[in-house]
């Protein structure tokens, strides 16, 4: 997917109160953007990163600017969890995943029957009789390995404690109980990850529901991005972990 236009560079002063981060831009002016994603971004917010912003000219909006990309080393890094339902029904449409592939009508937030206004899951897919259910999930944690000298890094998810997602979780497991499929999708909007993992040190209660909606049932499937300066795009299967060792608790990103 081709990110919004016009974007603009700079690099990161500071990101505050979760939705907003001051960007000194390239030609000298200072913007406030909005950030989409509401975690701790843990690793991801230190001051003078370069970043990446989205301008938009609607007049209904409070900010300009969106922050959609920074720089990590020599990769980008996608930081706008609103991208990912559009890259993972882009790579259905496009059958870049084989596990999602058999279906022949695909919709959008869809309500689930129980459940309140609240319990919609991002998209089903359809073949006759036969739904999926799919939930999507953005992991932007990412630490290196915790055994000593293994390569490679490790996204988790979530990096706040989120009831949310648990309820996502809860709706997954009803529908895979019921007879439909179901499915949770992490998507790693960045290339240097080669495993997903639930945090069992942030959300203990988030990873123990995870491992008991598989055991009853419920798919788990993570996919990473290939991140450019203007366009993203998922190109490969991650390797989910759910063993219960649990994993490193990072340190609490700034705020004010």
């Amino acid at each position: 997917m081709d990110l919004p236009t016009p974007l603009v560079r700079g690099r990161l002063v500071e990101r505050y109160k979760r939705f907003l981060a001051d960007v000194l831009l390239d030609d000298g002016s200072i913007v406030t953007a909005h950030t989409a994603n509401p975690g701790r971004m843990t690793g991801l917010v230190e001051p003078g990163r370069r970043v990446v912003l989205s301008e938009s000219d609607d007049p209904r909006r409070k900010l300009r600017f969106t922050w959609e990309l920074l720089r990590l080393g020599p990769h980008w890094v996608g930081v706008n969890p609103m991208h990912s339902n559009a890259l993972v029904e882009e790579a259905i449409t496009r059958g870049v995943v084989p596990t999602l592939a058999d279906h022949d009508e695909l919709r959008r937030e869809v309500p689930c029957e129980g459940h309140d206004a609240s319990g919609r899951i991002d998209f089903q897919l359809r073949r006759g009789t036969r739904r999926t259910w799919v939930e999507v999930k953005t992991a932007t944690l990412v630490e290196p390995r915790v055994e000593q000298g293994a390569p490679g890094k490790v996204a988790q998810f979530p990096d706040a404690p989120s009831a949310r997602g648990r309820r996502h979780l809860e709706i997954l497991r009803d529908r895979a109980r019921r007879g439909d499929r179901a499915v949770l999708c992490f998507v790693v909007q960045r290339s240097d990850v080669d495993e997903v993992t639930p945090a069992d040190a942030i959300d203990p209660l988030y990873a123990q529901t995870l491992r008991e909606a598989v055991h009853d049932g419920v798919e788990v499937l993570a996919l990473g991005a290939r991140v450019g300066p203007r366009r993203m795009w998922l190109d490969r299967t991650i390797a989910v972990g759910l063993s219960s060792q649990p994993s490193r608790k990072p340190a609490r990103s700034r705020s004010r």
